[in-house]
């Protein structure tokens, strides 16, 4: 299967356009994407070459012209050809079923990786980067919560680390799309998705949204970062230095609805900020999902004191 993927990449990469970075990228978890598709591809022409095959093969053979082909008018049925009719799309139908069975849990977003890049297992020792995605209208927040900074517009980490995505919007769903990383990723509102992935070339990626959220949707494209341990420690105290504090009251403003916003940094991050934007809290209104949650436990309790007080009364008064 390596050897036909290894022939068929050139074609597809043809095929693809200018841009072929889905068909080369640098993260270990799209690459196996690519092969999946490349695999699949495969598969499929084994039963969609012989077909176009044997149809120009049979006009060519019975043209008006050839008198020697055999005519038979009245023939009807061939157990063997039946058998090769059926059984061949069969047979790809399962190999497909359990390829993309197989796949679909090998690449689950939510799976912690099992390996850095073919050949290289995960050592045991590393510990992810933790990147916190909040898709505001219309730019990008990341919020790195192990070294205590934030960005807008801009994301980076080490090359060959694992990397966890915690996903989110605050208004309309969005989808989070770095071709070079990883498949994209929905962002919905009060809800939280996760993306396991990790770069294996340094270099500068683009990362946007793939799904249509608004007038300011064309502009919500950000910059990912592949970098060595040490450029990524300068990058980090780069924002450290020249950025200001992401208070609540200054997330309230950022959150405010912009289009062609420039990259900003934050050297500080209010504490539980991401989960107060993940539960709506950050208003603390009644949207809040903890006051709703605090709500439903308190009318609970409440019915659980009723029913008991009346069942108290009940057997005082038989």
């Amino acid at each position: 299967m390596k050897a036909l993927r290894r022939l068929l990449l050139p074609c597809v990469a043809l095929l693809s356009g200018c841009h072929t970075v889905l068909m080369s990228p640098s993260g270990d978890l799209a690459v196996q994407q690519r092969d999946l598709i490349i695999d699949a591809l495969i598969l499929m022409l084994l039963i969609v070459v012989p077909v176009i095959i044997m149809a120009l093969a049979f006009a060519w053979h019975y043209r008006s012209s050839n008198k020697k082909a055999e005519y038979e008018p009245d023939w009807d049925h061939s157990t063997m050809l039946e058998l090769l009719i059926w059984s061949a799309p069969l047979l790809i139908i399962i190999a497909l079923g359990a390829l993309t069975w197989v796949s679909a849990h090998k690449l689950d977003p939510f799976r912690p990786l099992d390996r850095i890049a073919e050949g290289k297992p995960m050592p045991a020792d590393v510990k992810p980067l933790v990147v916190d995605v909040v898709a505001l209208d219309w730019k990008w927040l990341f919020i790195y919560p192990e070294q205590g900074i934030a960005t807008v517009n801009e994301v980076a980490a080490p090359v060959d680390r694992p990397i966890q995505f915690k996903i989110t919007a605050t208004s309309v769903m969005n989808s989070f799309f770095i071709p070079s990383l990883a498949g994209q990723i929905y962002a919905m509102p009060g809800m939280e998705t996760q993306l396991q992935a990790v770069i294996n070339k340094p270099g500068d990626y683009e990362g946007f949204s793939a799904n249509f959220s608004g007038d300011g949707f064309s502009h919500m494209r950000f910059t990912f970062h592949g970098m060595s341990d040490s450029d990524f420690a300068q990058w980090v105290q780069q924002a450290k230095s020249n950025g200001s504090a992401l208070s609540r009251e200054a997330y309230v403003k950022l959150e405010a609805p912009s289009e062609n916003v420039p990259v900003s940094y934050y050297a500080s991050v209010a504490p539980g900020l991401y989960q107060d934007i993940l539960t709506h809290c950050v208003h603390n209104d009644e949207t809040c999902t903890r006051n709703m949650k605090s709500s439903a436990e308190s009318g609970a309790m409440n019915a659980r004191k009723d029913s008991s007080g009346m069942a108290e009364m009940a057997a005082s008064h038989p």
